[in-house]
This record gives structure tokens, sequence and C-alpha cells, in this order.
């Protein structure tokens, strides 16, 4: 990128805390750095909630600098307290050793295995020696200072085992380590890691005398105030047995139009300048860049050919914000032709007797058609202002479906967003 990576990261709202914001910042633009983000294997999948920092990992090594992505084999034995109203439950070896190799396999498909180091923090926690590890990081902490950290605090009040109360250590160690090994010097993570992050960094300058830093993520939550990635049927996952693609899909195309904007900045490659035109779009155009956001977040999770099936799918079942293409985008939706998804539609025939000169009574159709019960439910659609023809809302009531309106083929007609038949002439 052209640009100093750290202000394009700026820029789309990524930045929430900084050690040093001026040498992060310098480092950045006149050298390649290592840097490192960790996540724990405490499932067997990722879920949307994670993505902030993976996103902001795939901008940094599309810049040229160099992603360690950390699984954490053994700190998931402990549970970070960070964040959590209360401790995790306590997986066995076994299962965090499955979750290990599925993360890994999920982490790949956003960053590029051919440009990053993948570790498992199990590797030099395994055999290092309890009274060792006390002896030689143990000494180095202030218990007064770890219980004067956010994470900490707010568990104090709810309960902290010791055992999570370690975690501090365990995430600090991992940092000394990387940066005596790979020469890592940024840490990134969630706006609760700060206290983790601060503890990394003061070690590796104990223990190294070397100068490293820290960025976090601000917390991100939905229109509503809750936190980003939740449904009403819980987590939406990376994995695909667990949410469909369509399921994953539709989430980001339900998006609320007041997150259109942040979610485009950090779930999407689109131009910055691309993304304010895109979300200052009014309603019901802005709806396109909904299929924009969710089209792009699939196929950086699934594919693009997953992607665009989903699409289609959504467009066929529900209709599509802008079928004729008119707003512009650099997406790679706009490759996706949607001519094919109308086969796949609800379909009724309509005799071509059944019209004569002139025409078929709209309301007539739609009850016909089965998209109404009756005719009077047809009239109570039409006058609420539910119904629609190849997307144009349907104002009168007295309208007729005449042999013109099958000039170009069959047409659309919806009762609603979801009801839909496409209506041929026969």
């Amino acid at each position: 990128m052209a640009r100093n990576i750290y202000e394009d990261l700026k820029e789309r709202g990524f930045i929430y805390q900084n050690t040093d914001e001026e040498n992060v910042s310098k480092f950045l633009e006149k050298e390649k750095l290592t840097f490192y983000a960790g996540f724990d294997p405490t499932g067997s999948s990722l879920h949307v909630g994670h993505l902030l920092p993976i996103m902001a990992m795939r901008r940094l090594q599309q810049a040229g600098h160099t992603p360690i992505v950390l699984v954490g084999g053994a700190t998931a034995l402990v549970g970070d307290p960070s964040g959590k109203q209360e401790a995790r439950p306590i997986l066995t070896k076994d299962e965090v050793a499955a979750n290990v190799e599925a993360l890994k396999a999920q982490l790949g498909r956003f960053i590029s295995v051919e440009n990053a180091i993948f570790v498992n923090n199990a590797d030099w926690f395994q055999h290092m020696g309890y009274l060792d590890f006390l002896r030689e990081i143990g000494c180095r902490f202030s218990v007064n200072k770890m219980l004067a950290a956010e994470s900490v605090k707010l568990r104090l009040e709810t309960g902290l085992s010791f055992l999570e109360f370690n975690y501090m250590l365990l995430q600090a160690y991992d940092y000394y380590i990387l940066n005596s090994k790979y020469d890592c010097r940024l840490e990134l993570g969630g706006q609760d890691q700060w206290g983790n992050i601060v503890a990394g960094v003061e070690l590796v300058r104990k223990m190294s005398q070397k100068e490293v830093y820290g960025v976090t993520f601000p917390l991100l939550l939905d229109g509503q105030g809750q936190k980003f990635g939740k449904t009403a049927g819980g987590a939406v996952w990376l994995d695909s047995s667990r949410t469909s693609i369509f399921e994953y899909y539709q989430f980001w195309r339900n998006a609320e139009d007041s997150d259109v904007s942040k979610l485009l900045c950090f779930f999407t490659n689109l131009p910055v300048e691309e993304i304010k035109e895109l979300s200052s779009l009014e309603a019901p155009r802005i709806n396109r860049a909904k299929e924009i956001l969710a089209f792009e977040a699939t196929a950086l999770a699934h594919g693009e050919d997953e992607a665009a099936k989903a699409y289609l799918a959504a467009g066929g079942r529900f209709g599509f914000a802008d079928p004729e293409q008119k707003i512009d985008t650099s997406s790679r939706l706009a490759r996706v032709k949607v001519e094919s998804a109308a086969e796949n539609l609800p379909s009724y025939t309509v005799p071509v007797s059944a019209l004569g000169d002139a025409g078929i009574w709209v309301v007539k159709l739609f009850s016909d058609a089965g998209l109404c019960s009756s005719n009077g439910e047809a009239r109570r659609l039409i006058s609420g202002g539910g119904a629609y023809i190849n997307e144009e809302r349907i104002g009168d009531i007295n309208m007729n479906i005449v042999k013109e309106h099958f000039a170009s083929g069959p047409i659309i007609l919806k009762a609603g967003k979801k009801n839909i038949r496409r209506v041929s002439l026969g």
C-alpha cells in the first residue's frame, strides 16, 4: 500500500490504544515488522467476534509485514479472565489439541501461509517446570500492579481463581519468547487485552532490554449496543457446519444501516472513499452496500464461489438491491450476474387468455399467484404499500397487468420482503 498502513488502520477505526503511537507509526512506515496476535483454542471454531484482529493482521500482512499467528495450546488450559464474567470451563489437553488444528485451518483462510509464522505456545510451556517459571518470570511481576489491571479488577467482583490470575504472566512470556526467537516487536489484541499486552511489553524490556509495542482494537458493538457477532440463535461461527454459509451471508446482509460504514471499513478491502459513498446511500439503496458487505465478508471466510451462491440464493428469495448494477463498486460482487437467480424462484404462469386486451387486475393476479389468500388480502397489501412489481412499489390498487409488462420476459411480484413469485405469460 502506498500510504502508511498505520494511518490506514487508524482511518478505518482499528486503533483504540497504543503503547507508543509515534514509534509504531514510524516503524510500520519505514521498516518491515514482525507482529503477533494470539487466539486461544477454547472451541473448535472461531466466530465473527474474533475477526477484528484477524482483519488487522491481514491488512498489515498485505502491507509487507510478517504476522505470527499464535494459537494458545497452553493458555487455553488456563483460560483468560479478560472480559469474562466467570471462569471458562476447563478443557482436557486432547480437546485443546484438536481445537488448535481446527483454528489453524480457519486462520489460514485470512492470513497467507506463505508469509506468516504459525506457533503454538504449548511448545515452550509444556516442558517448563513450575518453580523455574516462578523464579524466572514470577519475580518480575508486581501483584499490586496486576490487581490494578482492569481485566483483573472486574473479575475480583465475581471471583477470580489463582489459575486465571496466572494468565497475564503466560501471555507476557509469549511476547518475550516471540521477541527472542522471531524479533517480534508488536502485539495486537482487543481492548480487553490491554493489561496483558502492557505486561508483555514491560517483561520484554526487563528481560531483554528491548523496546516493543502493543496496539489494541475497540470493542465492537452492533447498533443495539450488543457485542458484535451474536444473534438470537447464538454466535455466528466460521465453521459452516455450525453456521451455514447462507446464514453467515445473511448475518452481514442484515446489518443495521448505521453500522454499514464501520463494518465495510473493518471487514472488506474496499477503499475508504468508496465506503463513504456506499454508506451514504439512502434507503433502500443502502441495501446494495449491505450486499457488498455480506459478499466480501463471506468470500473471505468461505471463498468467492460460495459467496456468489449465497448472494444469488438470498437475492432470489428476498430480491436484489441493485439488480441492474447501477451503483458503482470495486467489489468482486460486480462480476456476479443475477439473471440466473430468478430461475429458482417460486413461479406462476398466467394464461394469455386471462389477460385479454385490458389485462388482469393486479389484485386478482396477486391472489391467483398465491401471494395473497384472497382479493381482500391483496387489496390490503397494495393499499399498505407492501406490493411490488420488479422492485417498484405498486401504488394504484386499480392497476392492470398487461402484455407489455412481459415484453422483456417474466416479471417479479413481491408481497412484502420475502414472499416472491416469478410470473410468466403462457
